[in-house]
């Protein structure tokens, strides 16, 4: 794997806090801004995946009344009741 090298311009101050927090924890610079743009990298895409996953559930919701695949408030209540029922005797406080 090939290498480059990231210029980026900070205050005396930050750099030697930074510098210094990092040999605490017997890290580098180089390897903590490694670590930051990995995790960085990660948590863009995992919010990328979950952003398109919302935006496919929403559609197919759409979908679903457009085409009246809905069920009523009334039976939407008597099912979660009924469920509840069913849980509170599976842990036997009913």
């Amino acid at each position: 794997m090939s290498e480059s090298t990231f210029t980026i311009r900070v205050d005396d101050h930050l750099k030697e806090a930074f510098t210094e927090a990092a040999r605490v924890n017997d890290r580098t610079g180089a390897q903590l801004m490694r670590d930051f743009m990995r995790n960085y990298v990660q948590e863009s895409r995992e919010r990328t995946e979950y952003e398109e996953w919302f935006k496919t559930r929403v559609a197919q919701g759409l979908s679903d009344i457009a085409q009246g695949n809905v069920h009523s408030h009334a039976t939407v209540l008597e099912r979660a009741t009924a469920r509840r029922e069913r849980l509170l005797v599976a842990q036997g406080r009913s």
